[in-house]
């Protein structure tokens, strides 16, 4: 299968958006305005990153061995891929941090937060 084009040919646009869907077993189709995912914009290079982050179950030293690079090298490639997704990691921190204080001083449940903290922190 071909890698999804990202670039408009006509003006060198990137909002495209997926406006059909079809089943490759029975050729049923779906048109409409479908969401496109914050990883369907990174470069190959930066997928195959993530999917190795994510064969490593993101232990970083094995993912420093099997690509063998370097550990702030993991970081810093781990960190531009969170800026290229629209995540601010130094904002997440802060609001995971942010949530267990309240915790600790009991302005909120244990439950609500957990239920903060799977939703990222939001």
């Amino acid at each position: 299968m071909k890698r999804r084009i990202t670039k408009c040919p006509a003006c060198g646009g990137n909002d495209f958006e997926i406006v059909r869907l079809a089943c490759r077993e029975c050729n049923t189709a779906v048109e409409g305005s479908f969401e496109i995912s914050r990883l369907a914009h990174l470069s190959a290079e930066n997928i195959s990153f993530v999917e190795t982050f994510l064969r490593c179950r993101g232990n970083i030293k094995d993912v420093e061995r099997e690509m063998g690079i370097s550990y702030p090298t993991v970081r810093g490639r781990l960190d531009k891929i969170v800026a290229l997704l629209g995540y601010d990691a130094d904002t997440a921190k802060k609001r995971r941090r942010d949530i267990l204080e309240a915790l600790e001083r009991n302005e909120m449940t244990a439950t609500e937060a957990v239920k903060a903290l799977e939703e990222g922190g939001k």
